[in-house]
């Protein structure tokens, strides 16, 4: 059985803010593409906020700015994933209208 590979592209869109000239904040969604629907669907990765920052609504800023964009990309679905030490974070994609759907599988190199 023979394997068989193509490149496809992906876009990228970082959303983040600043204080005094220096990010405290950013979120990326990518923009991607399968032969299983003819919508993109979007990936939201490394929402971060700087730590003397938190509980300030900036991650709840990015977020939603996110899902607008999305939505007026047509993606039919937007996913993340969040580890587990993270219930702040997850409290936070659930009150955005987020809901648990499956298992995050990883490897590193």
């Amino acid at each position: 059985m023979e394997t068989k590979s193509k490149e496809i592209n992906a876009n990228g869109i970082k959303f983040y803010i600043e204080k005094e000239g220096k990010e405290i904040a950013r979120a990326y969604l990518y923009i991607l593409k399968n032969d299983l629907h003819k919508q993109p669907f979007g990936f939201m990765e490394d929402v971060f906020v700087e730590e003397s920052f938190r509980g300030q609504g900036f991650g709840t800023k990015l977020v939603e700015q996110l899902i607008i964009v999305a939505k007026k990309i047509g993606c039919y679905k937007l996913i993340c994933t969040s580890r587990f030490s993270k219930p702040k974070v997850h409290e936070l994609y659930k009150r955005l209208g987020f809901k648990e759907h499956g298992k995050e599988f990883r490897i590193d190199f």
